[in-house]
């Protein structure tokens, strides 16, 4: 018999991945701005506001790899 919409729900973990929680302190620390963080399987997406952002946080790559412990590539959106 089918699942019903609840039961399927209450099985899903809907935490905030930890790679997540620390990109997102990690910029709202060093540079005021708030992001939101896509965690997949295999790469991480932060989306920004500005370019000048993103530019910003390209260069601090091996610091957002190293605070989210995470091997995954990452990438940003602008929007």
């Amino acid at each position: 018999m089918a699942d019903s919409l609840f039961d399927i729900l209450r099985k899903k973990d809907f935490d905030e991945p930890p790679e997540s929680v620390a990109i997102k302190k990690f910029v709202h620390d060093t540079y005021q701005e708030d992001v939101a963080v896509t965690v997949r399987e295999r790469d991480i997406t932060i989306q920004v506001r500005s370019a000048a952002l993103a530019n910003t946080l390209r260069m601090q790559l091996p610091a957002l790899k190293k605070v989210a412990n995470t091997t995954k590539r990452i990438g940003f959106r602008i929007g």
